[in-house]
């Protein structure tokens, strides 16, 4: 079995749950896992087989044997360099494990062993508008936003706002909406000073405050398309190509990408019947569950249902489409793939790993 270290924690073993693999991707910061069985290799698990048993509803305290693919790319210890590079370019996958014929994992190929820094896997391409809502005071970031608007605060060399904007430039996004209110002047000044910008922004001014919804209201003037919201605070780190898909396949008119949270009960739970009577006994339970990460895909369907210069929240918004029984889909992201730089904890970490 191999001893390295950067391999070893790759490695998780059939008998752990989809929660446990979960878990692991997180610390590891990694979205492939190799599942072993008796030390030898059993297959792959991606945080895309993942997310799909979630969509359907399994329960991450399932094996993750019962969510595995029979279909996976690897590679074979008489496969040339190149055809593992042309293999991995198809794939768009991160690393490439080499197994032997007794199923036995020879090493593992990373990408950034095989290509060079300049070679960057890329994000398939959707252009499609994005409106970024950062007309907000950020009171929980104040005193930093008594001067600064928040989307104005710097992470490392860039504002918040910029990342939100290189996320979606990945995707070949060209054209941003901005909507602003508080310190707009601010931000508008800044956008447009900055040099060698190669996508467009329109600034959609609030007069008052409306809501997220109620901003969405008033870019259904230029916006004709499937569009992206996000709140001008987060980062997503997940393919927005796939969370389209699903956006699509299911025929949503919202979809809300959902951060994954876990929490952990220490002690024994206990559970009763309507006669007050044991039924068991659940040690140390885990919980998981879905909470709005502030990133959503909207279809230009929904400017109907949102009043004209009213106060009007997102969730205003989803009840009501929920109310006529429209398609609100939830999209699930790993913990750790959504950042909320809105509050001082995540913006002093983040400031600190930039």
């Amino acid at each position: 079995m191999i001893e390295n270290s950067k391999i070893k924690e790759l490695l998780i073993s059939s008998q752990k749950t989809i929660g446990d693999a979960l878990k692991q991707m997180d610390k590891i910061k990694r979205k492939l896992l190799i599942v072993i069985e008796n030390d030898n290799f059993k297959g792959l698990l991606s945080i895309g087989d993942i997310q799909r048993a979630i969509i359907k509803g399994i329960d991450l305290s399932e094996s993750i044997s019962s969510i595995m693919r029979s279909i996976i790319s690897i590679a074979r210890e008489n496969d040339s360099i190149e055809e593992i590079k042309q293999q991995m370019l198809e794939s768009m996958t991160e690393y490439m494990p080499i197994i032997s014929d007794n199923n036995e994992i020879i090493r593992v190929l990373f990408w950034d062993d095989l290509f060079d820094g300049g070679h960057k896997k890329e994000k398939r391409k959707i252009n499609l508008p994005v409106l970024l809502m950062a007309g907000g005071i950020g009171s929980r970031l104040r005193p930093l936003t008594n001067v600064f608007p928040k989307a104005l605060i710097p992470i490392g060399e860039k504002t918040i706002l910029e990342q939100i904007i290189d996320s979606f430039l990945e995707y070949q996004c060209e054209n941003f909406y901005i909507s602003v209110n508080y310190k707009s002047d601010m931000i508008k000044y800044y956008l447009n000073s900055l040099n060698n910008r190669n996508y467009n922004i329109h600034f959609i001014e609030e007069k008052e405050f409306l809501g997220t919804a109620g901003s969405i209201k008033l870019a259904s003037q230029y916006i004709e398309s499937t569009f992206f919201v996000s709140n001008c605070d987060i980062l997503i780190d997940d393919d927005y190509a796939n969370i389209l898909d699903f956006h699509k396949e299911s025929k949503n008119e919202i979809t809300i990408v959902a951060a994954i949270m876990q929490s952990s009960i220490p002690y024994g739970v206990l559970e009763t019947n309507n006669e007050g009577q044991l039924i068991d006994i659940n040690e140390k339970p885990e919980y998981y569950y879905k909470i709005n990460s502030g990133l959503y895909i909207l279809e230009p369907s929904v400017f109907e249902y949102i009043p004209t210069n009213e106060l009007f929240h997102i969730t205003d918004l989803i009840r009501l489409l929920m109310e006529h029984k429209r398609r609100v889909g939830v999209f699930p992201v790993s913990k750790e793939s959504w950042t909320d730089m809105g509050n001082w904890d995540e913006f002093l970490k983040q400031a600190k790993i930039r």
